[in-house]
């Protein structure tokens, strides 16, 4: 690893380091945006995964979900070609790399594409469907435990015909990078109401809880907004109960990691 990299990486530490909690999607972008440039990838999304117990026994990728994804770059179509990775899955058309990655599930992890699926993948029907539109030549996936039964993921795609294969440097780095930041990645689950929370937060729950993570008055939320007081209180009752605490201070308690369960 080169000592320009070294130092791209500590500088994005103390940014990550220096952001409150209530700002940990804004500190996503930066994270996605810093790294990818860093492994030269042309897109980058993060996924929040949870392993589902009740199916577990009998389920081809042992219960684990992907319970929310975030792109650096959305678009309809990523959203349209999310959706039908998920019906394939849930049809048992599953992606062989999917498998190859939940094998060590529970132990930070760092896997390349074109190492984890047979070469002639890439001629596959699923790869000419789901791939090749994006013109996706490899694809390095980086997970970081946070429970048993909740991973962080972070994703990087080298899209473009000539574009060459992620390589051991890539890893090097990126495990340099991610594994010391595993604080970071509960947040974004913490936020996505993946880990610990009983039910998936809404969109709008994300934004109010964003406030609650501040000083900011439940007035002031409403507000900025543009909701009622009573709505945005509302909201907040759901949110606690979701994550099982009693009131803004048990939100922010369990965000300091001083109300584990």
């Amino acid at each position: 690893m080169e000592d320009f990299q070294k130092q791209a990486i500590h500088r994005l530490w103390d940014k990550m380091t220096a952001s409150s909690a209530s700002r940990s999607l804004e500190m996503l972008d930066t994270v996605l945006t810093q790294l990818a440039d860093l492994v030269d990838a042309q897109e980058a999304y993060w996924m929040g995964t949870l392993r589902i117990d009740a199916i577990a026994d009998t389920d081809p990728v042992s219960g684990w979900r992907a319970r929310h994804n975030y792109y650096l770059r959305h678009t309809a179509e990523r959203e349209a070609n999310r959706k039908e990775h998920y019906r394939r899955l849930e049809s048992g058309q599953i992606d062989p790399s999917i498998l190859a990655n939940i094998q060590h599930a529970g132990h930070f992890r760092i896997n390349i594409k074109h190492e984890i699926v047979p070469a002639a993948w890439f001629e596959s029907e699923f790869y000419q469907t789901l791939f090749a539109p994006f013109e996706i030549q490899d694809v390095i996936f980086v997970a970081t435990p946070v429970s048993p039964d909740v991973e962080s993921w972070m994703v990087f795609e080298r899209c473009g015909k000539t574009q060459p294969n992620f390589g051991e440097k890539d890893r090097q780095l990126l495990d340099y990078a991610v594994r010391p930041t595993q604080w970071f990645q509960k947040q974004l689950t913490l936020h996505h109401g993946i880990y610990l929370a009983e039910e998936k937060l809404t969109a709008a729950e994300r934004r109010v809880l964003s406030g609650l993570l501040t000083e900011k008055t439940e007035d002031e939320i409403a507000a900025e907004m543009g909701l009622s007081q009573s709505t945005v209180h509302t909201y907040c009752v759901r949110i606690c109960r979701k994550f099982g605490v009693r009131g803004r201070n048990g939100l922010i308690s369990l965000w300091l990691g001083e109300n584990q369960q």
